[in-house]
C-alpha cells in the first residue's frame, strides 16, 4: 500500500459508528436526547432512507418522510400504531427535493393538518418538476442527451419514461414555511441552526444543533457513498460540482468535528470532518482521471469508465441518465476552470478534450 493509499485508508478507519445497526421496521432509536432514527423502505437499488423525528414540544417534527409508496405508508402506520406517548405531529421538514426526502411531505401535511418547511428552491422546483407528469419529453431536453452522445434508442426510452419524476411525490401543500440559510428555528427545547448548501439538490437544508452535538446533513455529507452531482437538461452549462465542492467547505467551516452526523443513507457517525476530506479528495482524484482520460476527445457517455470505475449500459435507464448528469457536472466543472475544452460536431454531439497543460498537471498529481 502507498503513502498516499494509507492515508486515504486512515480517513475512512476515523469514522465511528456508535449504534449496533439501524433500527427495525417501524421501530425507533433515540440517537440523542429527543432525538430518534428510523427508516423507510425505498424501491430503488439505494433501499432505505433515515428519517428524524424530533421532539418538538407537545409533538414531534420530522424530518425527511421517504417516496410515496403503498409500502411506505404501510411503515408509516406501523409506526402511528407503536407511539404510545399520543402526541401529535406538530410539522414537516424536507432536506430537499428528491423524492425520497419529499415524497410523502403533502400526505402527511395533510393529514396531520401541519405546515411543512422547506427552502423556497427545494419547494419551488419540486412543483415544476411534478408538473412535468403526463408531458412529453421537450425538445431541449432530447437535444440535452443527443448532444451527450445517447443512442436513438436510449432516446426513445427516455421519452417513454419522461415525467416519472412525480410519481413517488404526493402533491405539495400549496403553501409552505420557508427555510433560510443561517437561520435558527426553535424545535422543542433546542435551537437548531439552517446550513444550506447546493450541487446535489438547488438549496440543500442541513439542521445543526450545537446544545445536542448532532447535525442532520440528509444527502450533503454520507458516510459510505458520494452524493450524485448532476447537471440537468434545464440548466445545461450549470456548473453545480463548485456548489457541491463549496458546500462541503462550508458545513467543515460551520459545524465541529465532534458532531453526531445523522445522514439519509447509511449509519450514524462521528468523523465529520474527516469525510468531508476524503469527499472532497476522492472528487478530485475523479477530476484529474477524467482530464488523463481528455487526452483524446470523448463524449459525455464516454468517461464513465474513467468517474466510476464502470461501464453504464444503455438497459440501465435510470442509472444512464444519472451517469450523464455526473459525468456533465465533471466536464463542466473542467470547462469552468479551463482545464478541458468543447466543441460540437456536424450531428450536434459535444467533444471534450483536456487544453494544453492539463493532462500533464493531472498526472502529476496522480503520482
Amino acid at each position: 500500500m502507498t503513502t498516499a493509499e494509507q492515508g486515504r485508508a486512515a480517513k475512512r478507519d476515523a469514522l465511528d459508528y456508535p449504534f449496533d445497526g439501524p433500527p427495525a421496521r417501524g421501530q425507533t432509536i433515540e440517537v440523542a436526547p429527543g432525538v430518534y432514527w428510523f427508516r423507510m423502505p425505498l424501491p430503488y437499488a439505494l433501499d432505505h432512507i433515515n428519517l428524524w423525528a424530533l421532539d418538538d414540544g407537545d409533538g414531534w417534527a420530522i424530518v425527511d418522510t421517504g417516496a410515496r409508496t403503498d409500502d411506505a405508508i404501510h411503515v408509516w402506520r406501523e409506526l402511528f400504531a407503536n407511539d404510545t406517548t399520543g402526541r401529535r405531529m406538530t410539522r414537516v421538514f424536507v432536506t430537499h427535493l428528491h423524492p425520497d426526502h419529499a415524497g410523502l411531505a403533502g400526505w402527511l401535511t395533510r393529514k396531520f393538518g401541519i405546515r411543512l418547511w422547506m427552502t423556497r428552491l427545494e419547494y419551488l422546483t419540486c412543483r415544476v418538476m411534478t408538473s412535468d407528469s403526463g408531458r412529453e419529453a421537450p425538445p431541449d431536453a432530447i437535444e440535452f442527451f443527443h448532444r451527450a452522445g445517447w443512442s436513438d434508442a436510449a432516446l426513445e426510452t427516455y421519452r417513454a419514461r419522461f415525467g416519472n419524476f412525480g410519481k413517488h411525490i404526493h402533491a405539495l401543500p400549496d403553501s409552505y414555511r420557508r427555510l433560510r440559510d443561517g437561520e435558527t428555528v426553535k424545535i422543542g427545547a433546542h435551537d437548531w441552526q439552517v446550513i444550506v448548501g447546493s450541487g446535489h439538490s438547488p438549496e440543500h437544508a442541513c439542521l445543526y444543533c450545537p446544545a445536542l452535538r448532532v447535525l442532520i446533513s440528509g444527502d450533503q455529507v454520507l458516510p459510505k457513498i458520494s452524493s450524485n452531482v448532476s447537471v440537468l437538461p434545464i440548466e445545461p452549462d450549470a456548473d453545480p460540482m463548485s456548489e457541491w465542492l463549496d458546500s462541503l467547505a462550508k458545513v467543515k467551516r460551520v459545524v465541529p468535528d465532534d458532531v453526531l452526523v445523522l445522514p439519509a443513507h447509511g449509519e450514524c457517525f462521528r468523523g465529520l470532518h474527516a469525510r468531508i476530506d476524503a469527499l472532497a479528495a476522492s472528487q478530485q482524484r475523479a477530476l484529474d482521471r477524467l482530464v488523463g482520460a481528455l487526452a483524446t476527445p470523448k463524449r459525455a457517455v464516454d468517461v464513465f469508465e474513467a468517474l466510476f470505475s464502470r461501464p453504464i449500459g444503455e438497459s440501465a435507464t435510470a442509472l444512464l441518465g444519472m451517469a450523464t448528469g455526473e459525468s456533465l457536472a465533471c466536464l463542466n466543472h473542467l470547462l469552468h476552470q479551463g482545464r478541458a475544452e468543447r466543441s460540437i460536431d456536424a450531428d450536434g454531439v459535444a467533444w471534450y478534450r483536456a487544453t494544453d497543460g492539463a493532462t500533464a498537471t493531472a498526472a502529476t498529481a496522480a503520482t
